[in-house]
């Protein structure tokens, strides 16, 4: 029996993250595949195409991920969206925190990525602060009022906070029957929402950037759930999922992979520090929005107005770090990939998120009328 080599395995699932976000940066930039654009639309235009692109992607991500699920293939139960203390708090401020800084900074962590590869340097700024202030709250001074002050606000669940293991605690039912009907009620739902639109049912762009999106999750969870799954660490002899910064197995999230990338930066030469799942799924999405960008001839710089802009973006910068971290996730970790396992989590960050963006561009529209 030939024994497997950690560090192989660690470099195939960075390779992996790398090409699904370079697919996933190439596609967004395409389709304009924006969370803060989508509530911008339905709040300032009424029109619900973006939105729908994004609840076409949770749908996707519903269904590929729970039938990787129930084929036995991964298991989400090991991803850190599921687990028994709902922090319900952390969630709330988070999320909200996240959809104002979005709305200030101009798009949310992936679309800050993908303006990168556009030439944006207002973007450049953005995640320069989005990655300081999510290591600080990881690991610094905001970290440490999340830990005293917003995670003790939280249930402590007997099961995992994935509703089908509540359902099926709930009505003392087989949990993969309820696996089945909570994904199949969860998709269906969006999917009829989604199509019942004629319009959106014509939108080849808009359907393409939603079902790309919800695969490239789904890509997420097999290549770090199932080829980076080691049964035993031959260097500890435990349970491992290789090359992810939280140790469990994970899927795209554009938050916490910067601080990390920010962290590998700072101390390359120490030789513990590798390019993870997360590391390298930021830096796919750079990539593929650069390729597509400079393929179409779309690629142009873009900078600051004015000192205010400037000062905008990176408070926005550091609501999303802060907000990112604290609710374990951003429009696309929790709103999408943390979704995708049905946790009651994801879902209220998600509407936390989407009220956070709101507001403040209510906000934004009414001070530009007093100003008027």
């Amino acid at each position: 029996m030939n024994e497997v080599n950690p560090a192989a395995v660690a470099t195939s699932v960075a390779w992996g993250g790398f090409a699904l976000a370079f697919i996933f940066g190439a596609v967004a930039n395409k389709t304009n595949f924006c969370t803060m654009g989508a509530v911008s639309d339905v709040v300032n235009m009424g029109d619900w195409g973006r939105m729908r692109m994004w609840l076409l992607a949770i749908a996707v991500a519903i269904l590929g991920s729970n039938s990787l699920q129930l084929a036995g293939v991964i298991d989400l139960s090991k991803s850190i969206y599921t687990g028994t203390n709902f922090i319900w708090l952390s969630y709330l401020v988070g999320g909200f925190a996240f959809g104002v800084g979005m709305t200030l900074g101009s798009g949310c962590g992936s679309k800050t990525l993908i303006r990168i590869g556009g030439g944006n340097l207002k973007s450049l700024v953005v995640v320069v602060f989005l990655g300081i202030a999510a290591y600080v709250t990881l690991k610094g001074l905001f970290g440490a009022f999340r830990v005293a002050v917003l995670d003790p606000a939280s249930v402590a669940l007997s099961t995992g906070q994935d509703l089908p293991s509540l359902l099926a605690k709930a009505l003392g039912a087989d949990k993969k029957a309820m696996l089945i009907l909570a994904s199949a009620v969860a998709a269906g739902s969006l999917l009829l929402f989604v199509f019942k639109d004629r319009e959106f049912r014509g939108n080849f762009d808009g359907i393409l950037g939603g079902v790309t999106v919800g695969l490239v999750v789904v890509g997420g969870w097999y290549v770090s759930g199932n080829l980076g799954y080691l049964a035993e660490d031959p260097n500890t002899l435990q349970e491992a999922f290789v090359a992810t910064n939280s140790g469990r197995m994970e899927s795209l999230s554009f938050v916490a992979p910067q601080a990390y990338t920010l962290e590998l930066l700072m101390f390359w030469t120490d030789k513990s520090k590798i390019v993870t799942f997360g590391i390298a799924s930021a830096i796919g999405v750079v990539a593929g929005s650069a390729a597509y960008a400079l393929a179409s001839g779309r690629f142009h710089w873009e900078s600051f107005r004015d000192a205010r802009d400037t000062a905008r973006h990176m408070l926005g910068g550091v609501l999303m770090g802060f907000g990112g971290v604290t609710a374990m996730g951003c429009t696309v970790g929790q709103g999408i990939t943390g979704f995708s396992t049905l946790a009651l989590g994801s879902m209220l960050t998600f509407f936390s998120i989407v009220a956070g963006s709101a507001l403040t561009m209510k906000w934004q529209y009414a001070r530009m009328l007093r100003e008027a």
